[in-house]
């Protein structure tokens, strides 16, 4: 059965992660560092080959999509929207280091519990969820064999605790910026039990001249 590849791409850096500051809803530009760092992963890495390309609507992510993949013009998903912070938008954890919600919230054990006016866990897991899932089967459904999607790193540790094999808790799925995971869409897994395989980190690593040969040789002796 065929099989399809999707990207997930973390937005490059700016100021403001830079700071260590809770950004979910405001849009705020990518900064020069981040915008040098990502050309420069274009020059010593691989970013895979896409059709398409998805985006959370926020400018750090078309920004870094266009970065990436300047022959594709994304597609803007609302639902990859970063986690709504509420009150603890534009905060550090050092800012917000004596605020008992912040700490209740912080700790995850209440799912439902959201910052104040802002989004629950549950919420933020269920819209980011639905979206991804929306792609995926419109993945499918076209045959579309190689997609990104570049969005925010909650989005992205919330999608792979969701749908990833090997599976992992969610802070285990931290990814730097302009960096992420790739993943392979088996249809009749994904009907069955809406998981992929994370065969991957994005983007990958060049293989030496040795590591080529190697895989020749192995190809060369499966012929014989």
């Amino acid at each position: 059965m065929k099989t399809y590849q999707i990207h997930l791409i973390r937005n490059a850096m700016t100021d403001e992660n830079l700071e260590g500051k809770y950004i979910g809803h405001t849009d705020v530009k990518l900064c020069e560092e981040g915008i040098v760092q990502v050309e420069q992963m274009k020059e010593d890495y691989i970013y895979p080959e896409v059709e398409a390309v998805f985006s959370s609507p926020l400018s750090r992510c078309t920004d870094t999509a266009r970065l990436i993949f300047p022959e594709r013009v994304p597609t803007v998903m609302n639902g990859l929207i970063e986690y709504d912070f509420g009150e603890f938008e534009g905060k550090t954890a050092e800012e917000l280091k004596n605020d008992e919600d912040f700490a209740e919230w912080l700790s995850g054990t209440n799912p439902r519990k959201a910052a104040p006016f802002g989004e629950s866990n549950a919420g933020f897991t269920y819209r980011v969820c639905a979206c991804f899932e929306k792609i995926v089967d419109g993945i499918i459904k076209t045959g579309v064999k190689s997609t990104a999607i570049v969005t925010h790193g909650g989005v992205i540790m919330a999608l792979m605790a969701a749908y990833a094999i090997p599976e992992a808790p969610m802070h285990e799925w931290l990814t730097p910026n302009g960096c992420g995971y790739s993943l392979r869409i088996d249809p009749a897994i994904w009907s069955r039990g809406k998981k992929l395989e994370a065969y991957a980190e994005c983007p990958s690593v060049p293989l030496t001249n040795e590591q080529e040969r190697a895989l020749w040789d192995v190809y060369d002796n499966e012929d014989e």
